[in-house]
């Protein structure tokens, strides 16, 4: 009976593998296809003569390193500062008293309902007339502000470690600053884990905030990819774009696998009480 169960769940476990591995692996698959198998009938499901000449070409066609270098920038900087800030702010609503705090964490965790599409456009006026579009200013401010889901998940956190740590720390002396950055924070990184991962594929797969803010010199891989593998007609080279896309998840897959532990334990531990 045992054996039928474990044997059910290994097949569930697998099933949902395939399932969530088959994109990825048609998208490689396409990648080492030549241009005339993409338009043979009957569909060819499996490349004739697999090449790799398709990296190549994805890589110099457009300046893939360059577009690379602005989204690694950009989400770098708003993964760090946004994690920093979301800290900060969960710290005050765990650990610090002050009248309407439940209304207004209540408040923030309402945000979390507003389609991004209500705020597009107020966003790109907003940006315009302080004349910072084509900079990376918008994802620091945007990084400074925190978001609410990881607010949500440090105050949690914070929420379940020991009140005589606080303690101790002021009867030595600590202001609450010092005692954020000296002791509640170290303690954090199944948290910190989780932020640096959810905060940074955020950034690196968004395609609408770089079309919409910046110019063709400062956007980003993902929106580069989009338009930027076209013949001389115009019409796009599918075998192409699949390829800059398989290179394009690869720093999010190494960076889930570096810290894959503390994404899972941070997920895990936020939620208890």
């Amino acid at each position: 009976m045992v054996f039928r169960r474990r044997s059910a769940v290994y097949m569930l476990l697998v099933g949902a593998l395939v399932l969530f591995l088959g994109p990825f692996a048609w998208l490689l698959d396409t990648a080492l296809k030549a241009p005339d198998e993409l338009r043979a009938l009957p569909v060819h499901w499996w490349p004739h003569h697999p090449s790799l000449n398709n990296f190549r070409d994805a890589l110099t066609q457009i300046d893939y390193f360059g577009y690379a270098r602005n989204s690694l920038t950009i989400a770098t900087l708003y993964a760090v500062l946004v994690t920093l800030a979301s800290a900060w702010a969960g710290y005050g609503f765990a650990r610090l008293n002050a009248p309407g705090k439940r209304l207004i964490f209540n408040v923030l965790l309402s945000t979390m309902m507003l389609p991004q599409i209500l705020t597009l456009i107020p966003t790109y006026l907003l940006f315009a007339k302080l004349h910072l579009t084509n900079t990376y200013v918008p994802w620091v401010l945007w990084g400074l502000c925190g978001a609410p889901y990881l607010i949500f998940l440090f105050r949690q956190f914070f929420s379940n470690m020991p009140k005589e740590l606080e303690e101790a720390a002021i009867i030595d002396g600590c202001g609450q600053f010092r005692i954020f950055w000296r002791i509640f924070l170290p303690q954090s990184w199944p948290v910190i884990a989780t932020s640096l991962i959810l905060s940074f594929s955020w950034t690196w797969g968004d395609y609408i905030a770089p079309a919409l803010l910046l110019d063709d010199a400062h956007t980003t891989l993902a929106v580069k990819l989009a338009y930027g593998y076209v013949n001389e007609h115009g019409s796009p080279l599918g075998n192409l774009v699949a390829a800059g896309a398989v290179m394009y998840v690869v720093p999010v897959l190494a960076l889930f696998l570096i810290v894959q532990r503390g994404f899972v334990a941070g997920v895990a531990t936020s939620g208890l009480k």
